[in-house]
């Protein structure tokens, strides 16, 4: 997700005019990005915003924020927090709206004149914050009371608030020499240029590419599948005919359905080239990118960006990290090769071949997995129709919170979003949800949760959060709805776990919002362990035609084969977040870098990747780490996943799964935000550090048996004379070289994790 935070307020309202066709004298229009946003809800005045809004908009905000900062800065009173540190957290509301508003719409429906105004106003972003950031004068304020702020007796919120920002401008370049400030900030907006370019290449990329065919091409594939490609031919001019494109419900079940191997071939390879040259190249922006990082933290201090990134967040140190992957990486990648062994043997049944391709995964897969669980992903959909999901979702969080949602009718950014309002269980209105669910021009892929509103205080109230949660399902034909997989489904409550977190939020100061990167993904992962529970599901995956609930038979399906394909999807997933890394540790990057080379290197030669599995992101389209804010940190999900596997152990053991006082602790948790470090705030609410186990059996990896064999070798261990236990020590081989040194999770640097948000 593109999110944007300042430290910004707003002056005077600008105006902007237009002319008349009839050349009669120019009307006046008041920018509604800068008025009240009398609106319902606080929602942005989307109906009254053009394109042509958002340059005067930005400017008049950015003028507003320098006037504030100046009057922090000329304050000829002693600095304290209140004139000092809140000064500048309250500063910027109106910058932070516009931004959001702007940058959330860009990144789910832009279009040419908003792509313009993207590429032009993320470099005055960038030197706007660097302005502010290396204020001299202004960071000598924060200084001062950072300084003296065991004297002055603060709150804890108070305190957090002053450490946090006096970090924050340390990372930012407060300490720098003029000459380095100067080069940082050159270095801040050439990257602020590059991830724009580099987005927009993928977005053109993506829309690009069209594989039409005709309807003797379409065999093995499911009705749903044919009808979906037969209405976007239709809709992009080509009656008769059907479109498969690059957005995943379009190219998946066409790779894991048709039985045409060249074709499967064909998108594969268009998917997993995509930006790696031709017209639209991201290669030597990458490596502008990366060369631009490194130098930037190394003018911070720090050895690599990915040290420079994790110093802030819960990992600590690239080597808690790589400990973390490099412990799942052999059992993984081992499960994988077991598994394309075992449709090896299909392919050889049906088609005389053991050749075996990347291609072939989706597609023979699907085949193991109707062979082997007697479970046909198309014919599950059915039970899964949208509009059954969501509610579903809204009765888990009934249930678990005792909210309520319901819709409204406002005007959002796009016609096709829905919106509605939450209330909390005494009726006060928590915030308010917009769903934007289709793929479309204009809309980048993948799935993900944003704030055109934050939550905030404002004179002593909250000011309710405004959420966006965008997919990209299957749009409805003819006279059947939107019909979810399994995996669409899970990605749902994914996003709508990141809603939550947002819609309890509960922080006194905007600085205190934020939790740790790799922390973010614990909300929304946790979400996902209630959406396959034969309770949770007797509730909502009920048949769209006939109303029948989903028989007990395919729920025991579903759990039997709920570690199928894990292999293939841990090691894709581990693979991609350790090129995230490894690209990311270079102190150096010379001018003749192959990113290809290098992947090929670091995954294939270094670590075994076999060639049938791709890292799930490749550099040329990674957009998570080179324009979503995900740099060395697209470890997260399985950082995090640690957590929410640990996390819902709680409810398994409170004996029931929708437990309110269980559910009543862990709100508390999404509600502190960055109040406390993210491993302090899961230990108040589990009583203990996390523990892997969970995630290991939750993806294949351990059985419960392993465990019990683990416990009882540690335990013979403790028990053994002091002799056996050397002799053990000599024999055992010394770690690699990556991997030496590396902290136990939950603990990289010997004591309680330090502080540092789609699927």
């Amino acid at each position: 997700m593109k999110q944007r935070r300042f430290i910004i307020p707003l002056i005077a309202l600008t105006m902007t005019t237009i002319a008349c066709k009839n050349n009669a004298p120019t009307e006046e229009r008041t920018n509604p990005l800068l008025s009240e946003w009398n609106t319902p809800y606080g929602i942005p005045p989307f109906e009254l915003i053009e394109v042509e809004d958002y340059m005067p908009a930005f400017e008049a905000a950015m003028a507003e924020h320098k006037a504030e900062v100046e009057a922090i800065v000329s304050n000829p009173d002693e600095p304290t927090f209140e004139n000092t540190i809140l000064a500048l957290d309250n500063a910027g509301a109106k910058l932070n709206d516009i931004a959001n508003t702007f940058f959330l719409v860009a990144a789910a429906d832009t279009n040419e004149k908003m792509q313009k105004v993207e590429a032009e106003v993320s470099p005055l972003l960038a030197s706007h914050s660097d302005e502010i950031m290396m204020n001299n004068a202004l960071f000598q304020r924060v200084k001062k009371v950072y300084l003296g702020r065991k004297k002055a007796k603060l709150d804890k919120m108070q305190l957090r608030l002053t450490e946090k920002t006096y970090k924050d401008f340390e990372r930012s370049g407060a300490n720098l020499s003029t000459e380095e400030q100067a080069e940082l900030a050159e270095i801040n907006r050439k990257l602020s240029a590059a991830t724009v370019a580099y987005s927009q290449n993928l977005l053109s990329a993506n829309a690009d590419y069209e594989l039409l065919l005709s309807s003797d091409q379409l065999g093995g594939l499911p009705n749903s599948v044919k009808n979906s490609a037969k209405e976007a031919a239709k809709a992009a001019g080509h009656n008769g005919k059907y479109l498969f494109t690059l957005s995943s419900p379009s190219i998946f079940p066409f790779l894991s359905y048709s039985n045409n191997r060249e074709l499967r071939q064909e998108i594969y390879t268009a998917y997993t080239e995509r930006c790696n040259g031709g017209k639209y190249d991201n290669t030597e922006i990458i490596r502008e990118i990366i060369s631009l990082r490194a130098r930037r933290a190394q003018l911070l201090g720090y050895k690599s960006h990915a040290h420079y990134v994790l110093d802030d967040v819960m990992a600590g140190e690239p080597k808690a990290v790589y400990e973390l992957l490099g412990d799942l990486w052999e059992p993984a990648l081992s499960c994988a090769k077991r598994e394309m062994d075992d449709m090896k043997i299909i392919k050889k049944r049906e088609t005389k071949s053991v050749e075996f391709a990347a291609w072939d995964w989706w597609y023979f897969s699907e085949r193991l997995r109707k062979q082997r669980y007697n479970l046909d992903e198309q014919a599950l959909r059915p039970y899964f129709s949208l509009d059954n999901v969501r509610q579903g979702i809204f009765g888990l969080c009934n249930r678990l919170y005792g909210i309520t949602f319901s819709p409204i009718n406002v005007v959002a950014y796009n016609s096709e979003c829905s919106t509605y309002k939450v209330e909390d269980t005494d009726g006060t209105l928590l915030g308010v949800v917009i769903f934007d669910f289709f793929p479309r021009a204009g809309k980048s892929g993948g799935a993900w949760c944003g704030e055109f509103v934050s939550m905030s205080m404002k004179d002593g109230k909250r000011v309710t959060p405004v959420v966006t949660v965008v997919c990209n399902f299957s749009r409805p034909t003819g006279n059947t709805p939107s019909l979810l997989t399994v995996d669409e489904t899970e990605t749902f409550f994914h996003e709508f776990g990141h809603a939550l977190h947002n819609l309890f939020a509960e922080v006194p100061y905007k600085g205190l919002a934020g939790v740790e990167r790799d922390f973010v993904e614990l909300p929304s992962q946790i979400m996902e362990n209630w959406a396959m529970e034969p309770a949770m599901l007797k509730t909502y995956a009920i048949h769209h035609q006939t109303g029948a609930v989903i028989p007990d038979h395919l729920i025991k399906r579903i759990q039997k084969s709920s570690l199928f394909n894990q292999g293939f999807m841990t090691t894709e997933l581990i693979a991609a977040s350790l090129s995230d890394l490894d690209i990311h540790t270079l102190s150096e990057v010379p001018e003749d870098f192959d990113v290809n080379a290098f992947e090929k290197r670091v995954l294939s030669e270094e670590r075994g990747l076999i060639e049938q599995i791709a890292p799930r992101y490749r550099y040329p389209y990674f957009s998570h780490i080179f324009d979503g804010g995900y740099s060395s940190g697209y470890y997260s999900y399985l950082w995090a996943e640690v957590l929410d596997k640990d996390a819902y152990q709680a409810f398994v053991e409170s004996g029931d799964l929708f437990d309110r006082t269980t559910a009543k602790r862990f709100r508390t948790l999404l509600a502190a935000g960055g109040t406390k470090d993210g491993m302090e705030l899961y230990r108040d609410f589990r009583g203990a550090e996390p523990k892997r186990e969970p995630l290991m059996i939750a993806r294949g990896l351990m059985t419960k048996e392993d465990i019990e064999e683990k416990e009882v070798k540690a335990e013979a261990k403790v028990a053994a004379p002091e002799s056996e236990k050397k002799e053990e020590a000599k024999a055992k081989p010394a770690p690699s070289k990556r991997h030496k040194g590396a902290p136990k999770i939950g603990n990289p640097k010997g004591k309680p994790l330090p502080r540092g948000e789609n699927k």
